[in-house]
């Protein structure tokens, strides 16, 4: 068995993908496909996708959400870990290849890097609904934070613009839009992908 991709107990008993998921001990190559091709996703989605919010922080969405959606077809420990690593590697090969543009700043490259770890390490010990759902919101939040903190340095240093606003300003409404945004993309996500368990049939007895 590999340790680090074991069954996740959790995840698997909530995903609403529950007649794809697998249950087996040893991971199969196509849940190292899957795995892989939602980390792939994941930095397209981030790099391309355009959802036309002004709103500071709301990019975390396109990170969350394909990771979620990855996690409930593969629950398994650790599977975090893996399609970031694969969402990272995409989205530097992107970058290099000029693809990159304004939807993969430092900000975004934050949130493909932190986001796996986080999630893997908020929902070790989920099992129930409400535990699986708070580790979501808390991934969501905190990996949205590490993405504030580092755009907030760079924009203090001077390596990226406010948008002609005082950093103060930026970052007195960047705080709780990032805050907010972060918390609803890990809510929304664990809402479409996880659910409670299905509805146990009791035996009658005589």
């Amino acid at each position: 068995m590999t340790p680090a991709l074991k069954p996740h107990p959790g995840l698997l008993g909530k995903t609403r993908l529950h007649r794809l998921a697998r249950a087996s001990d040893v991971p199969s190559t196509t849940e190292w496909l899957i795995l892989i091709g939602f980390g792939v996703l994941t930095a397209a989605m981030s790099t391309l996708i355009d959802l036309h919010l002004r709103i500071p922080g709301h990019a975390i969405l396109k990170v969350v959400f394909p990771v979620a959606a990855g996690l409930a077809l593969v629950p398994r420990q650790g599977a975090g870990s893996i399609i970031g690593v694969s969402a990272l590697a995409t989205a530097i090969a992107l970058r290099m290849l000029g693809f990159g543009g304004s939807g993969l700043g430092f900000g975004a490259l934050t949130s493909l890097t932190v986001i796996g770890p986080t999630l893997d390490w908020m929902l070790r010990h989920a099992r129930s609904s409400r535990a699986v759902y708070i580790g979501f919101v808390l991934g969501g939040l905190f990996t949205n934070l590490a993405a504030l903190l580092v755009r907030g340095t760079l924009k203090g240093v001077g390596l990226e613009h406010a948008g002609g606003r005082p950093l103060s300003v930026w970052l007195s409404q960047a705080a709780i839009t990032y805050t907010i945004c972060g918390i609803v993309a890990g809510l929304l996500s664990a809402s479409v992908w996880f659910g409670a368990n299905p509805p146990q049939k009791q035996e009658s007895t005589p």
